[in-house]
């Protein structure tokens, strides 16, 4: 037997030690020579009659991550090839097969007759943790680091190598369900407290104690195979499975709006599941394991927050020409809100920072901020009051520049004016000189002016952080039309540091994310002086799969800056860059009625003190006119919403803004919530077909107007017949 992922050792008890440890990998995944490797050692500890029982454990610092999804994504290639040549019947067969090789292999280890133990450490997620839980028993380590999850929901899919199985047995069904159709990571006390592990111990310790278990007679039978087993939560049809289901049908209906398949699968597996025998349950669970995989949703998200999001965090777009840049120290002028934000996520990841404002009160409330959010880690058990304290000790707040001085980057994060910006880089020159890598952090201001203040525009790089910044994954790096690949390379070692995503755009006015994200907010304002209702209008936006409604987000954002941005949109392009609707509403809501948002308690909702957020009653009575909802046609809002943030999203391509569709998708996703189950919103196009999309954004442009009227980009590639990514992939893979 000859073990490239595995070794196997049998010590004097006749227990095997299977110890999972890819090579030149830092991640245990699930690969096809896994899974081949893991069945020959389970057919040979099965065969030996000198072992007790087995006990699996990982080389790495982590059990294992899951699968290899750029497996999945080939297996769905592979069907679809299969199916030209062969015909549909016979590749679904073969696909079915294929894609629950895995569960038969885990139900083979849980009925071969010898217990099985996992040991758990570090990260144990998705078939990782499914091979746990096909294990008879399993011991998970009792440290920070240590993690178990089935997270598939998060990337359009669902755990189907036994885990909704398996869970729903485990756990009473309204915990089974939400872990599932929630995919967060367990730690260890929760886990045990679930009974997901049997048992905690010391890392050092947990393959001994693995053992300990098999050698004091731990039998390998799992509980569901017992003779009078009964679900945790009793039978589906019984006076307490009728307190479970229909609540369960409807948060489902409530939190997806039936934009996700695998949600679905999830209760539809789990409620079948429950009424059947393992083994026949297992496999209606890969029935719909096969069924989504091949939905578009799961590949569109597969591939955007899973295949691009990885390439882009690794460094896709990185300049392979620089070396790289160890960033220990940076210089963030301005401490208001976003500054603050900045240095708190870089001294978290341990980076040195000077935290400058116009004076030493300013700076110091900077500073504050990351303190107020270290001490809520704190008493949420999440950080300790030692590593708040050493975090803390990395900011060194002040109004002097001259501690600029040994900086490895600067990143200036002043209010959003051309004079205030000019001053900070003005000074920060002063001190530090033109070779320093200098990193603007703006929302609007195009980056190429902005440069024009440093000596060697070749430094000088744009970064448009996303607030707030503790929270916010997405950082937008902008090059400016001098921009060089030193500066690049160093802004993108500095965004990799502080374990934030990157996507790099070429400069324009608003540049990629706020060009779309002002489209979303200005078709709500549009939908609004139409007469179409408040809540409506934000009830469809969730339908849609937006995170927030237009009106809400407006609120998050701050209506003036909206109002500021439309004036100097008017002022430096002419009075047609805005829709005097639009206008008319803002300047009723802002200069008028001084509601400004969320940041002085009053926008288009109202901010109590205590309690949630409501919608402004008197929203109603600056509405021109008011339409009848039940007149209005709520497919067609959702499109709106969704089809004018794309149709930028194609433009800023057509620009030149966006050269690579995957920095377009994952930045719609996380930088402002663009409905995830698409992929992104080039992938919205692509996947409902470009000529498709032209047709349905000419039947919006000629009943709304020409915001929807699709590029010529468009036009051409709907011609075409092609796709954003088969047409811009193929140009950067030639070059």
């Amino acid at each position: 037997m000859n073990l490239t992922q595995f070794r196997l050792e049998k010590d004097a008890d006749g227990i095997a030690l299977l110890t999972w440890d890819a090579p030149g990998k830092s991640m245990n995944l699930i690969d096809a020579t896994m899974m081949s490797e893991l069945e020959a050692a389970l057919d040979a500890t099965t065969a030996d009659a000198e072992v007790k029982g087995v006990v699996i454990a990982s080389g790495k610092d982590s059990f294992s991550g899951g699968a290899d999804l750029t497996m999945l994504e080939a297996s769905g290639r592979a069907f679809r090839d299969a199916a030209k040549r062969d015909g549909a019947d016979k590749a679904m067969l073969a696909f079915f097969a294929a894609i629950s090789n895995l569960s038969r292999i885990y139900r083979r280890i849980e009925t071969c007759g010898k217990p099985w133990a996992a040991a758990i450490n570090g990260t144990c997620l998705g078939g990782g943790f499914e091979l746990a839980l096909a294990c008879h028993h399993r011991v998970m380590a009792d440290d920070d680091k240590t993690r178990v999850g089935l997270p598939e929901i998060k990337i359009g899919l669902f755990p189907g190598a036994g885990g909704t199985t398996r869970v729903s047995r485990l756990m009473p069904t309204p915990d089974a369900l939400q872990m599932l159709l929630k995919g967060d990571q367990i730690k260890p006390a929760a886990a045990k407290a679930k009974n997901l592990v049997h048992a905690l111990a010391p890392r050092a310790e947990i393959v001994q104690k693995a053992k300990d278990w098999i050698k004091a007679g731990g039998k390998g039978v799992a509980p569901w195979d017992v003779q009078g087993w009964k679900a945790p939560s009793g039978k589906i049809f019984s006076p307490g499975g009728m307190m479970i289901w229909p609540p369960a049908n409807a948060i489902y209906r409530r939190e997806t709006f039936d934009n996700y398949p695998a949600a679905r699968a999830i209760l539809q597996s789990v409620y079948d599941g429950l009424q059947l025998p393992m083994d026949l349950a297992l496999r209606v669970e890969a029935r719909w394991f096969t069924k989504i995989i091949r939905s578009p949703e799961a590949q569109a998200m597969i591939r955007t927050l899973f295949v691009s999001m990885g390439e882009l965090n690794k460094g896709a777009r990185r300049p392979r020409n620089v070396p790289p840049v160890a960033i220990e120290k940076i210089g963030v002028l301005g401490a208001g809100f976003m500054g603050a934000g900045i240095a708190y996520v870089s001294a978290l990841a341990g980076i040195e920072v000077v935290l400058i404002d116009r004076d030493q009160e300013s700076a110091d409330k900077g500073k504050g901020h990351a303190d107020k959010l270290l001490s809520t880690a704190v008493a949420k058990g999440r950080s300790t009051e030692a590593k708040k304290a050493e975090v803390l000790a990395r900011i060194a707040p002040t109004a002097d520049y001259s501690a600029l001085k040994g900086v490895d980057l600067i990143v200036e994060a002043v209010f959003e004016d051309r004079a205030v910006k000019a001053e900070a880089i003005g000074k920060a020159l002063a001190v530090v000189g033109p070779d320093a890598i200098f990193a603007s952090n703006t929302s609007t201001l195009p980056i190429t002016s902005l440069a024009e203040n440093w000596p060697k525009p070749e430094n000088f790089v744009g970064v448009h952080f996303f607030s707030p910044v503790d929270k916010m994954l997405l950082v937008e790096t902008i090059l400016g039309a001098r921009t060089g690949d030193r500066a690049l390379a160093t802004a993108l070692d500095f965004i990799r540091a502080i374990k934030k995503t990157p996507i790099v755009v070429n400069d324009s006015r608003g540049f990629f994310a706020n060009r779309c994200v002002l489209n979303y907010i200005r078709e709500g304002h549009l939908m609004f002086m139409e007469g179409v209702p408040a809540a409506m209008i934000e009830n469809v936006a969730r339908m849609a799969g937006m995170p927030v409604g237009p009106l809400s987000l407006n609120d998050e954002v701050a209506l003036d800056l909206g109002w500021k941005i439309l004036q100097a949109a008017k002022k430096d392009l002419g009075p047609e860059a805005v829709d005097p609707a639009q206008e008319k509403l803002l300047e009723e809501m802002v200069v008028k009625l001084g509601r400004f948002g969320r940041k002085n308690g009053k926008g288009f909702y109202d901010y109590p003190a205590s309690g949630p957020k409501v919608l402004w009653p008197g929203l109603a009575d600056l509405q021109p006119r008011k339409l009848d909802p039940d007149s209005l046609d709520v497919a067609e809002l959702k499109q709106r919403l969704l089809v004018t943030q794309a149709v930028e999203a194609a433009r800023t391509v057509e620009d030149g803004v966006v050269v690579d569709p995957r920095e377009a998708d994952v930045g719609s996703i996380i930088g402002f919530g663009f409905a995830p189950f698409t992929g992104g919103a080039l992938s919205y196009i692509d996947f409902m077909g470009t000529k498709a999309f032209v047709a349905l954004c000419d039947k919006l442009a000629a009943k709304y107007g020409p915001r929807f009227a699709p590029p010529a980009l468009l036009r051409d590639m709907a011609a075409k017949g092609e796709t954003f990514y088969g047409r811009f992939s193929a140009k950067k893979d030639a070059a």
